[in-house]
């Protein structure tokens, strides 16, 4: 959330916007609700740019601050920072989270992690104990 928040922040006050930091602030607090802090921040800022700028010119780089946040979120911190949580390599969060959510949709991204979490611990056993077998020994 503070990542995000400073993200927006620095981006809404690069292009221009004078209430970045308010807006900013609200958007990255609500991140961890999916979609709701960057779908508040972008109406709150819409709004804002709407009034300040009074012309496309002004919305267009304040959409793109929030579309990029959406995608630094989505595509670096989410799986960085879940992952080392849980002890999956980014990757394989990302993999996790689109093959559950493609084929159980949205109960299959509540479960892709935690299922891929017990997953891996079940594997590392499995190999722990067929390095101590006389399988592997001899």
């Amino acid at each position: 959330m503070l990542l995000m928040s400073i993200c927006y922040v620095m981006g809404l006050w690069f292009v221009g916007l004078e209430f970045a930091l308010p807006i900013g602030a609200i958007a990255g607090v609500l991140v961890f609700v999916p979609y709701l802090g960057m779908g508040i921040g972008l109406i709150l800022a819409t709004l804002a740019a709407l009034l300040q700028f009074q012309g496309w010119s002004g919305l267009i780089p304040v959409w793109i601050v929030f579309g990029v946040g959406q995608l630094l979120e989505n595509m670096v911190l989410t799986p960085w920072l879940v992952g080392n949580r849980i002890g999956l390599h980014p990757v394989l969060v990302i993999f996790a989270l689109l093959t559950f959510g493609q084929l159980f949709g949205f109960v299959g991204l509540l479960l892709a992690l935690p299922t891929s979490a017990v997953l891996l611990v079940w594997l590392r056993h499995v190999r722990k104990q067929y390095l101590e077998s006389t399988l592997y020994n001899s």
